[in-house]
């Protein structure tokens, strides 16, 4: 494995039309959670999946936290620009285009405040269970960019109002934003798998 400044895992493309996926765990994940996920949703992709570089209580996040729905937006920001410094590494190592985002949780969390601050890193994101990951973001130029967002309507972690905030904020950004709100709490469902597959395939065309 290359070494490039975060753990990680990499899968080369094996059909090279399909985009490459930047696979971003929840908390307590590691670079080998989502993979499975990535392999399913859009058969052929390169995946680049690296691990959070915070521990909280020993549990793998990409930045901290000062409790649960509350960030560390300092951190937040420093650790969404070191991220995307990763995926430009990573993109010259393994030659690949800008990646679609597919995060979970954290991970989608993270993935947001990267379109914000960064959205060069980017080619498009599928945001599962996301927030508002900056209180006051930078308007970011995402023309162009497609995000699918998923949300459960039972989600305890997530309010419903913060999750259409964040869709809103992308949008006015210029992003092509479809959110769906599941019948479901925080953890992926089926649906999840079905919404991801589908989105791909019409990002495609």
């Amino acid at each position: 494995m290359t070494e490039l400044s975060f753990i990680h895992r990499f899968e080369p493309a094996t059909d090279p039309k399909r985009p490459p996926l930047l696979l971003l765990h929840g908390t307590g994940g590691d670079e080998n959670d989502l993979l499975g996920l990535g392999r399913t949703i859009s058969p052929g992709s390169a995946l680049l999946s690296p691990r959070g570089k915070i521990l909280e209580n020993g549990m793998p996040r990409f930045f901290r936290r000062l409790a649960e729905g509350v960030f560390d937006e300092e951190d937040v920001k420093f650790r969404a620009n070191e991220l995307a410094d990763f995926v430009a590494e990573a993109r010259k190592a393994y030659g690949l285009e800008a990646p679609v985002a597919v995060g979970f949780s954290n991970g989608a969390n993270i993935a947001a405040a990267m379109l914000m601050l960064r959205p060069e890193a980017l080619s498009g994101a599928a945001l599962l269970r996301a927030m508002v990951p900056l209180s006051n973001a930078p308007r970011a130029d995402l023309a162009g960019k497609q995000v699918l967002m998923t949300s459960g309507a039972m989600d305890p972690i997530i309010s419903s109002d913060n999750a259409k905030r964040l869709a809103t904020a992308l949008s006015a950004s210029g992003a092509e934003v479809q959110h769906e709100t599941l019948p479901t709490g925080h953890n992926l469902s089926q649906t999840d798998l079905q919404l991801l597959v589908k989105w791909f395939e019409q990002s495609r065309k």
